[in-house]
């Protein structure tokens, strides 16, 4: 298989930006490049910055969601893409401790605290959390958390129902951040 199909060569670039290279997942998608181009475009406006949901915090959320969904090709990706886009070496360390760890603000909190219940199924966001979400967040940043968890989501199921081999810059990251919190990279190393 070509590494990209040239329809969609322009959009990879994007993630050579986001993660060092063009993700497998993407790579499997080019099969049918028109779900390749509506998921890197759909990928790139819920990544977009639009202020104060940074573009770290938006790569923690992706991480806490797959981490919540149990996908582990994801969870490399979103902890190597957090650590890209200038998430503190004290939040990566102490990602799974968000909810009392100093690094952490509270609306930082309010928002993992979406992703994760977001992110279960059945979904698992109640009125405490959605009120914590209010407190801290304007509609528009609701809508950015949102973007995330639901992106992801569609990732969550495609990298783990695929058994999406993962990359090497990705293995790296994983191996950097995770492994003392169970991560092995599963189905996805081969």
């Amino acid at each position: 298989m070509p590494e990209t199909d040239p329809s969609i060569t322009d959009l990879v670039r994007f993630y050579n930006e986001t993660l060092g290279f063009c993700p497998n997942s993407v790579k499997t998608m080019q099969r049918r490049p028109h779900i390749a181009q509506a998921f890197i475009r759909m990928n790139q406006a819920v990544m977009e910055n639009h202020g104060r949901v940074t573009s770290a915090l938006k790569r923690l959320i992706a991480y806490i969601s797959s981490y919540t969904t149990g996908c582990q090709y994801c969870q490399a990706h979103g902890i190597r893409a957090a650590e890209r886009y200038g998430a503190s070496e004290d939040q990566l360390l102490h990602i799974w401790e968000y909810k009392t760890h100093p690094s952490f603000s509270a609306a930082e909190r309010a928002a993992l605290d979406f992703a994760v219940a977001a992110s279960a199924v059945p979904n698992a966001v109640d009125e405490t959390i959605a009120d914590a979400l209010r407190a801290h967040w304007d509609e528009g940043e609701i809508v950015e958390i949102a973007g995330v968890v639901a992106l992801f989501g569609y990732l969550n199921r495609w990298n783990d129902s695929m058994g999406t081999t993962i990359e090497p810059g990705a293995i790296e990251s994983g191996e950097k951040h995770l492994t003392d919190h169970n991560w092995t990279g599963g189905k996805h190393r081969r």
